[in-house]
């Protein structure tokens, strides 16, 4: 579930079905920092290791020759204890002392061979990278919809929820000392969706283990996200003999009346929608006639079925128990996620997330559980899921530890993400602005880009693929804040065919009048319309308050 790169992923590609690179962005070859040789054998790396609170064991380390564009490196792999395998890739002549660890997607349960990326020259491969599977092995031909493993398994729930990612940092470092005779000069963590709450629970709870963090599209409201939501979208396009409501068929003409009506809010017809909160389009525009069902118009259910599902979940009294909803633009990736598809069995990834969190995970275990057919929109049900989802949350607005140790955070989010309302980043952002000093003072050290047209962390119908990762290393090495970052659209040959400026939120990218709108160079920032007010009271408000449970 790791998205394509331009200088490193921060993403999960093809929602939760594999791994995709792009080449990579490199920086100049005079910012090329030194080259770092090992000073030990790489077999010498199969041995145990005892950094504090992260016993580790390597059980392979074997020397892979350069091909396909990767360099010669030690591929080393092995567990922290009890279970938490990985995969830790070292350079053998091309390390320039820098590491990044990848989050990890859905529930998790694999571990996705970490990409190696370039950022500090033309050379390839001059970062150490490693990644995780979270502490479980997932079942099925899709690991990361799996939630069985947590039935049962309190010390396997501890690792996914939080402890994974950080002694996974802990034994990387230890283990590259050994290799290289000194530890990394800086390490980043990128992750997107899971991987993005693994981001954000870092900075938040373990703050010196990363200089740099990219959170994309995090998962951070994790309960209400997986049990609330999820079920949601299931719930809402399902006809009561368990068809679809909205079907794949329908999805092109909804979407093209919904850009037909909202793309020139932000002052330019270019076939997209900078910002969907300005679109106020209903689907009743695209009703059939009383008696017709056409490809080109939607029933009343389907309009009905559109509706709770731009909405968002309620209760009966119309309290909010998620902050968000489907965003206007986001319909031609209900296909799979919120509309099954043959190639998925016919059944839509909300649906298997929803019913696999609600039955395995969501509850304390040996306490009666629920599914997507059980569930009950209502606050007392809300409630039930609180006390195991405070121990997954990265909800926490306290990050004066990361900002003081010198933390540098980039969080991003695609406006139009079918699996993970942007409404919630931007109410998490808005109070961590709030509790930091204000919006300068915030972007000092942490800044937000909204990507417009994107899907859950790649793909979108006019902009397909942003990474910040170049930018974050720029900024914690040499001071330079991100003012800009491009976000860049594909056809299916992987050729350019769109690139755009994304500017730190709230600033817009607004068309200078001259030149390609497919240009990113005939951009230039300008202020939102009105001023954000992004916090949205919802039933969940007090949760930003409890902090997480924090490993030792």
């Amino acid at each position: 579930m790791r998205s394509r790169i331009l200088c490193a992923s921060t993403a999960l590609a093809t929602i939760l079905v594999g791994l995709g690179t792009l080449p990579g962005r490199a920086a100049a070859a005079d910012a090329a920092p030194p080259t770092v040789h090992p000073v030990r054998q790489c077999a010498d790396l199969v041995r145990d290791f005892r950094p504090p609170g992260a016993p580790t064991h390597v059980t392979s380390a074997t020397v892979v020759p350069a091909a396909n564009g990767e360099p010669e490196h030690c591929d080393v792999r092995g567990f922290v204890e009890p279970a938490v395998r990985f995969q830790l890739r070292l350079p053998t002549t091309t390390y320039a002392g820098r590491y990044v660890q990848y989050g990890c997607g859905g529930l998790c349960g694999a571990i996705d061979p970490p990409p190696f990326v370039s950022c500090g020259g033309p050379r390839g491969g001059d970062l150490a990278v490693a990644a995780t599977d979270d502490g479980h092995v997932g079942q099925g031909p899709l690991p990361a919809l799996d939630g069985r493993w947590a039935a049962d398994n309190q010390a396997a729930r501890d690792d996914f929820f939080f402890r994974a990612p950080h002694v996974l940092s802990v034994a990387a470092k230890r283990i590259i000392a050994t290799y290289y005779g000194a530890p990394p000069r800086h390490a980043f963590f990128t992750g997107c969706s899971n991987g993005g709450r693994e981001a954000l629970l870092l900075a938040q709870r373990y703050p010196g283990d990363f200089d740099g963090i990219v959170a994309a599209a995090p998962a951070n409201v994790f309960a209400p996200l997986g049990g609330v939501y999820q079920t949601w979208l299931a719930r809402s396009n399902t006809a009561a003999d368990g068809s679809p409501v909205i079907t794949l068929a329908k999805l092109p003409a909804l979407h093209d009346a919904v850009v037909a009506a909202c793309d020139r809010l932000d002052g330019l017809a270019d076939g997209q929608i900078d910002d969907p909160r300005a679109c106020r389009f209903d689907p009743v525009a695209v009703r059939c006639p009383a008696g017709v069902d056409q490809p080109t118009c939607l029933t009343p259910a389907q309009v009905a079925a559109a509706r709770k599902l731009y909405a968002g979940p309620t209760d009966a009294d119309g309290r909010r128990l998620y902050p968000g909803g489907e965003t206007r633009g986001t319909e031609l990736a209900w296909a799979g996620w919120i509309v099954p598809v043959p190639e998925l069995g016919n059944i839509s990834f909300a649906f298997q997330l929803a019913d696999n969190y609600l039955r395995y995970v969501g509850y304390p275990i040996g306490s009666p559980a629920s599914s997507v057919a059980d569930f009950r929109f209502t606050v007392p049900e809300f409630n039930r899921l609180i006390p195991v989802g405070v121990q997954a949350d990265a909800m926490s607005l306290d990050l004066s530890r990361f900002r003081r140790g010198g933390g540098r955070l980039i969080i991003w989010h695609g406006w139009n993400d079918q699996a993970i309302p942007p409404a919630g980043t931007l109410d998490y952002y808005q109070r961590l602005v709030d509790r930091s000093g204000g919006l300068r003072e915030t972007q000092r050290w942490a800044r937000l880009f909204m990507v417009p047209t994107m899907y859950h962390c790649a793909g979108g119908y006019r902009l397909t693929g942003f990474d910040p990762l170049h930018e974050l290393i720029g900024w914690v090495e040499h001071g330079d804040a991100p003012d800009r970052i491009v976000a860049v659209g594909r056809d299916d040959q992987g050729t350019v065919v769109r690139s755009r400026p994304v500017f730190p939120y709230p600033l817009r990218a607004v068309y200078d009048g001259t030149g390609s709108v497919d240009d990113a160079r005939n951009f230039v920032p300008a202020p939102p319309v009105t001023p954000p007010h992004d916090v949205i009271h919802w039933v969940g408000d007090g949760l930003y308050a409890i902090p997480g449970p924090v490993a030792p």
